[in-house]
Parts: structure tokens; C-alpha cells; sequence
């Protein structure tokens, strides 16, 4: 089937998930530009923005199966900041080795390691936010490893007060990773360890 222009993003995913190329190429079409600019807007190198923007939709492809997504285009303007992130990981570990004359290509990446780095910080983006109690409940509980009592205690409110905002705080930050898509593309297992703390 050839998509048309006024479909959506929704009938275009569900046939992109079957295997439908031209649904792909509209997808594509329809975003490709945004995406090179914000992944120009972070490297300002033309050639490094584009290589992200393919490797973006390559994983599109390939994972379409898999992937459960809200909102392509926030899906896809996150998996550009993700993969510039890993980008300049990459180049600063590279340079930081090539000064002590280690050959790069000799070492392993741990893209787990780059995963949760990378989902540490955009959670911590999300806390930043939150309203001022969740994100006091939050920090207490998840950076400094209080206690809901001495959290309470800390804060001057009842322990069900914490455990309120607590909820409150994973609600939000869990619909925002599953709104962008990260909760499809990073294992399970990372995410679980850095909300739980």
C-alpha cells in the first residue's frame, strides 16, 4: 500500500509493524528533516548528523515489532538525543584512550553502561520537574537512600504522605519513559535498577 499524505502516524506505525515499506519511507519522508536538525543542532557536524539519523531509522526498522510507540515523533526526537549522547561518549572515550596510545577499536563499549548514563540523566531531567514535593520524596528516597520514616521525619510529613509521592513521582517519570519510548529500547533491567535506586 502506498500511503497518502493525511495518514497518520498511528496507521502509518501499524503498517511500518507488518513489514510495510512504503510506510516506512513515509515516516521518513515525513520527519527526516526535523530529525538532522536537531541532531545538527548538538554536533554541528553535517555528515556525524546525518549517520544518527540513519542509524535512528535503521533501528526503527528493525525493531518494529518490538517497539511500542505513543508518539513517533517524540519517539524518534528521543532516540536522536540518545544516540548523539552514545555519539559523543564514544568520541570523548576515544580521545581520552588515544592520549594514553590505546588503539580503540582494541577495547569494548558497554552499551549497557552508556544506557544507563544516558537514562540516568534524562530521568533526572524528569525529577528536575517534578512538583517540589515528589521531587524532594524522590531525591531523599533514590540519591541520599532514605528511609520512608526518616523521610518523613526529614520533611515533616506522615510516612503515607512519602509513599503518596513517592508513587506519584515513578507514576510520572514511568508515563513520560513510555510516552517517549525509551521503556521499549532500553532493557528492563536498567530502568528497574535506577528507579528503584
Amino acid at each position: 500500500m502506498k500511503p497518502e499524505n493525511g495518514i497518520s502516524d498511528q496507521e502509518l506505525l501499524a503498517l511500518l509493524q507488518r513489514g510495510d515499506h512504503a510506510a516506512f519511507t513515509a515516516l521518513y519522508n515525513r520527519y527526516w528533516e526535523k530529525l538532522l536538525l536537531i541532531a545538527w543542532n548538538h554536533t554541528k557536524d553535517k555528515i556525524v548528523a546525518e549517520d544518527i539519523v540513519h542509524e535512528v531509522f535503521m533501528v526503527l526498522w528493525t525493531k518494529k515489532i518490538n517497539i511500542q510507540i505513543l508518539n513517533v515523533q517524540g519517539f524518534l526526537a528521543t532516540k536522536i538525543k540518545f544516540a548523539v549522547f552514545k555519539y559523543y561518549r564514544k568520541e570523548q572515550r576515544r580521545n581520552r584512550l588515544a592520549e594514553l596510545h590505546i588503539e580503540f577499536n582494541d577495547l569494548c563499549w558497554d552499551e549497557k553502561k552508556l544506557d544507563a548514563l544516558f537514562l540516568k540523566e534524562y530521568i533526572d531531567g524528569i525529577v528536575a520537574n517534578l512538583p517540589q514535593k515528589c521531587k524532594l520524596v524522590f531525591i531523599y528516597s533514590r540519591e541520599f537512600g532514605l528511609k520512608n520514616a526518616e523521610i518523613a521525619s526529614e520533611m515533616n510529613i506522615s510516612e503515607k504522605g512519602v509513599e503518596a509521592n513517592l508513587t506519584r513521582a515513578l507514576k510520572i517519570i514511568r508515563h513520560n519513559l513510555e510516552i517517549t519510548g525509551l521503556l521499549a529500547i532500553i532493557p528492563c533491567e536498567i530502568i528497574t535498577k535506577i528507579l528503584k535506586g
